[in-house]
Parts: structure tokens; sequence; C-alpha cells
């Protein structure tokens, strides 16, 4: 099995709550990925979290650190907590572009996914922002400039749109997600699940290694608590691990 680092699903909540005259704040950590977590590691994967607060700091260097893994996920993460580390923002001070890091670590042979959320491909009100980066070019999908999200509060599901061992399983369509990314594949791309007529799972090949785009989400509120609940979930995302984990071995 794959040794995977996931990036980002996570975030710091603050809340004020007003009592007659007075008020007081508190913060709390939140964890959006933990179902997903469970998922990979109950199909035997050895799964690391970097946390969304720790991304600027801690995330991977250089490739020799990244080698340490097979597949890279980035959930719910923007590109600035890539591009700027305390010691650029603050100090001025240049460092490695880790964009740049991470997509010549997949071209030489590793896997790399991208699941949608608000801080995923452009994001709400474009914020994610990796139009033009290593990263759009490292994907097989082209992302836009500005916000690209599909709300879907109605609920729709995915359908299979080509045969491959990734979605092998997933039967006529997905329990329903809440929402996606509208994406436009690249040229030699495969798209293996569709919402309406938009692609929602899609894969590629950069260098010699693999990508994937996931223009929803591995947690609420895009992932339903249908889906999340379907015995399928956590064998899909686990598929996807393991074709990313082949230009690897």
């Amino acid at each position: 099995m794959a040794k995977v680092l996931l990036a980002g699903e996570s975030w710091i909540s603050s809340t004020t709550e007003y009592k007659g005259f007075d008020s007081f704040t508190s913060t709390k950590l939140e964890i959006g990925c933990e179902d997903f977590l469970r998922a990979l590691r109950s199909h035997g994967h050895e799964v690391t979290h970097v946390r969304a607060h720790d991304v600027q700091e801690h995330f991977p260097w250089t490739v020799e650190e990244l080698n340490r893994y097979d597949v890279v996920i980035l959930s719910d993460i923007g590109s600035n907590s890539f591009a700027l580390s305390n010691q650029v923002f603050m100090g001025g001070v240049p460092t490695a572009n880790r964009m740049e890091v991470l997509a010549q670590w997949v071209s030489q042979g590793h896997g790399l996914m991208m699941a949608g959320g608000y801080l995923s491909f452009a994001g709400f009100e474009g914020k994610a922002h990796y139009h033009g980066t290593a990263i759009e070019r490292a994907l097989p999908v082209e992302i836009a400039p500005y916000d690209d999200r599909v709300e879907c509060p109605q609920g729709v599901r995915m359908r299979k749109t080509a045969e491959d061992p990734i979605v092998a399983d997933v039967g006529e369509a997905t329990p329903p997600i809440l929402g996606y990314q509208k994406l436009t594949p690249d040229k030699g791309s495969r798209v293996l699940l569709k919402a309406g007529d938009d692609p929602v799972l899609i894969t590629g090949n950069y260098g010699e290694g693999r990508s994937v785009a996931f223009a929803s989400d591995i947690s609420p509120h895009w992932a339903s608590k249908e889906f999340m609940q379907w015995d399928g979930y956590g064998a899909l995302f686990s598929r996807c691990v393991c074709w990313l984990a082949q230009a690897a071995q």
C-alpha cells in the first residue's frame, strides 16, 4: 500500500458568545478529514496529515523530503500557504517555491491528487489561486482564474463515464454530492466521473508521474452524509491512491 501525505482539510474557528452585557471569544481547531483518514488507513495506506495551519512552515521543502511518500493529496488549502512562508512574508528572504518542488517531484514518478473545496483549484472568490501555478501544470486540468464553484444544494449524483479500475465498483451512479468545481480537462486526460455534463474525477500523467483531480470534496459540505456513509467512499479514494502510487513503485 502507499505512503500518503495529506495537506490541508483543517481550520481554526473563532466564536464570540454574547451573554447579556458580557461576551467572550473562544477558538477551536477542527479537522475535516477524520473520516477520510480513517477510510484510507482502513484500506492499508500509511497516511501523514499536515494540518492547514502547519503547511506554511512544515510542508516538505525539497524533493528529498517528498521522497518519503508515494502520493501527496492537497485538500482545501490555498496556494498562498505554500508561497508565503514566514521567511518570505515576514522576513523578505527568498525560499524554495514548494509548488515548483512538488511538481518536479511528481514528474519524477510520483502521484498528486487535489480534492475540491473552498480553498482548492480556484476556490471561493478565486482565493485558492492555483491558476498559472506549477500545481496546475502537474494536475490533469485547467484551473479558472476566478471563483469556480458549482453549488448543488439539491444534490447531484456522479455517474461513470469511462471503464477504469478506479471506478470499477461505482455502479450506475454515486450517492449525491452537494457541489463541485468546474474544471477543464487537459488534452490526453481521462474523465472517469461526471456530475451532469461537468467532469468531477479526472486522471492524467505528468512526466513520469500521475495526477488526479477530484472536483468535489472529501468531507462536508459538498461531500454529503450519504456519500461519506456509502460503502464505496473509502474504496474509491483508495483506488485513486493505488493508481497514483504505481508510478512511484
